[in-house]
């Protein structure tokens, strides 16, 4: 299955939003655009993830280098609306204590406009 990734600004965060299935295959193509987007300053993210269907370690990894790339340009990650299976694998995997997750793109926005 292939994978579909869109962005859109929202104030000065950009949601990422990803569909499909994140895996070995598909894992590069969702860097190569958040490698973009660090080029480009943007250092607020929040993945919209309610389309991710299926997402092994490989995606997980992705993830993890965005959240430590944010952070050393004083930026952030949030993941939102993860499905059943995909939030099972970053109970399981201990990632959701360390990739802040929220039910719904909003609740994420928020938080990070709360905190600002």
């Amino acid at each position: 299955m292939s994978l579909t990734v869109q962005t859109e600004q929202r104030a000065d965060m950009v949601v990422v939003s990803v569909a499909g299935e994140l895996d070995m295959a598909t894992a590069p193509q969702l860097q190569d655009q958040i490698s973009d987007l660090l080029e480009k300053g943007r250092t607020r993210l929040v993945f919209d993830l309610a389309e991710v269907s299926f997402c092994d370690s490989t995606g997980l990894s992705v993830f993890v280098r965005a959240k430590n790339s944010t952070d050393d340009a004083g930026g952030t990650v949030r993941l939102a609306a993860p499905q059943r299976g995909v939030l099972r694998i970053l109970e399981v995997s201990g990632l959701v204590e360390v990739l802040r997750t929220y039910p719904t793109v909003d609740e994420a926005v928020s938080a990070q406009e709360a905190l600002d």
